[in-house]
């Protein structure tokens, strides 16, 4: 996590990947990265280009801005843009017809007059302020919990965002509820003598801003591409029958996993077929009951109230025929009956013919080298060979 832009390392002031100010998608930052799969193509006879791009500020934050027609930018251009108070400076994240899908996709208005414009490519001196504004980020978050924890707020301060020009400064902080902060700001703005600005966030952007690795070993989702942040519940743990661990089952944020949905739905469609409720079987042994599901392998295991060590597996469609037995009155003799022997056609193995997958085969050379040279001294020293004959005779 070297970079002060993104917390990844990737970006910089020269676009990523294989540097030809395109849209090439390799390398780049991975926050929130879009492949502009329009990129190169050419407009249709009478179309004008897309005068708005999408510029990435510090973290995954995003903003539309219009340019002027002469002004020509790429994926990976510095720029310095408007702003509510002097200017900031972010990097073009996408550009071209793909921004309209974008825009409409986040539902903002293609022609409203409130997207600002962006002033010019930024110069040296405008990277040099830029980035000598991101270094007092660090300093300025420590420096804001010690002042918020003397006024014994209860908030964290979890990040600063300095504007370009670094003349405004934009706190980060959740809480669980309201917070009266003016004091805080007051001392804020005598401190670093900067336009102070604070912004209230939830657990989950919170984590998408400071990144992470999550357990799966990856980076978490909602600081690489995640967007929409859907409320997850307990119920989709059960249907994918995890164990309700919370240590298992939250993330970094201290909220349950949004992985949690990605796979709820085809789970869903696969239970649609299987038995509702608490599914008990009678029998003339006695009463099965369910133990565990496997969803798609269609099968379901039973045991016997005086048997728990014996799990007996039925298909689905096996189980509905025994609920409608019983639904009649009727009671099969045992579930073993109804178990279904499925033979597996067994796929050839691989065969090594020649060898060469064994770790000790120069070993087994080597001996047989040994074997020979001792077969050999001992022939050479046998009374009656052909060697000492004719060592006799010389």
């Amino acid at each position: 996590m070297g970079c002060s832009g993104c917390s990844s390392g990737g970006c910089g002031t020269l676009p990523a990947g294989c540097k030809n100010n395109g849209s090439c998608g390799s390398g780049g930052c991975n926050k929130l990265d879009v492949f502009n799969w329009l990129a190169g193509m050419e407009l249709p006879t009478g179309a004008t280009r897309c005068n708005k791009v999408e510029v990435r500020f510090k973290s995954s934050r995003k903003e539309f801005y219009s340019i002027d027609q002469g002004l020509e930018l790429h994926q990976g251009d510095v720029v310095a843009v408007e702003s509510t108070s002097g200017h900031d400076v972010g990097i073009v994240s996408l550009s071209g017809e793909l921004v309209k899908l974008q825009m409409e996709k986040k539902g903002v208005n293609f022609d409203s007059k409130e997207i600002k414009k962006i002033y010019r490519k930024a110069k040296q001196a405008d990277v040099d302020k830029w980035q000598e504004a991101q270094g007092f980020e660090k300093e300025t978050m420590f420096a804001s919990r010690k002042i918020a924890s003397e006024l014994k707020l209860e908030m964290k301060i979890s990040d600063v965002e300095y504007q370009g020009d670094g003349s405004k400064a934009t706190f980060y902080y959740t809480a669980e509820g309201r917070v009266d902060f003016r004091e805080l700001i007051k001392k804020l703005a005598d401190k670093f003598k900067v336009r102070i600005d604070m912004r209230q966030i939830g657990a989950r952007q919170e984590a998408g801003r400071l990144g992470g690795i999550g357990s799966c070993g990856r980076e978490l989702c909602c600081s690489t591409w995640l967007t929409d942040f859907r409320s997850v519940s307990t119920s989709a743990a059960r249907y994918q029958q995890l164990s309700l661990n919370p240590l298992k089952l939250a993330g970094q944020c201290g909220k349950l996993k949004c992985c949690l949905n990605y796979e709820l739905d085809t789970y869903m469609d696969a239970l649609k077929d299987f038995p509702k409720g608490d599914v008990k079987l009678d029998t003339k042994k006695g009463r099965a009951y369910l133990q565990k599901t496997d969803i798609f392998m269609r099968t379901m295991w039973f045991v016997y109230k005086d048997d728990f060590n014996n799990f007996i597996p039925l298909s689905v469609d096996r189980v509905k025929e025994i609920l409608e037995l019983n639904k009649e009155g009727k009671k099969p003799e045992d579930l073993k009956a109804f178990i279904q022997v499925v033979k597996q056609d067994t796929l050839p193995d691989y065969e090594n013919v020649v060898g060469q997958d064994s770790l000790t085969r120069f070993d087994t050379k080597k001996n047989k080298r040994n074997k020979n040279k001792s077969r050999n001294k001992k022939w050479k020293n046998k009374p009656g060979s052909s060697q000492n004959k004719n060592k006799g005779g010389q």
